[in-house]
């Protein structure tokens, strides 16, 4: 019910309509352990309706363990681990510009001030 409300939710806010929420779907979202609790479940929804392109819900096969980034220690990497390390990236790809046209945020499609406080959130900074 969760699945079908997140979708519901981002789908309207993207300008699209979901229609279809794959078994294989439903069965790794309740396989996985939900560490971020039911702002980490929204956040994946959301992320699968960005990247669909149909009537149906993108696939997550990335929620299994095994499908995710692992960290240097072989354990798989949190949510809250994997944006910190994609914004890093961003930020070293773009020099550490966060705003800007070339910037991080717009790379990111954020508001800079939102970059700057999840930034802040994360931990991160610009090495010295």
């Amino acid at each position: 019910m969760l699945v079908q409300y997140f979708a519901g939710k981002h789908a309207a806010n993207v300008g699209k309509k979901i229609d279809r929420i794959p078994e294989r779907m439903i069965t790794a979202v309740q396989r996985y352990p939900w560490p971020g609790n039911i702002r980490e479940l929204e956040h994946v929804i959301e992320r699968a309706v960005i990247l669909s392109e149909g009537p149906e819900l993108e696939s997550i096969d990335w929620l299994s363990p095994a499908a995710g980034k692992v960290s240097g220690s072989g354990k798989a990497l949190t949510l809250e681990e994997m944006e910190q390390q994609h914004i890093r990236d961003v930020l070293e790809q773009t020099n550490w510009r966060v705003s800007g046209d070339k910037g991080a945020a717009a790379i990111l499609g954020l508001k800079p001030t939102t970059l700057e406080a999840r930034m802040k959130k994360l931990g991160i900074s610009r090495p010295s």
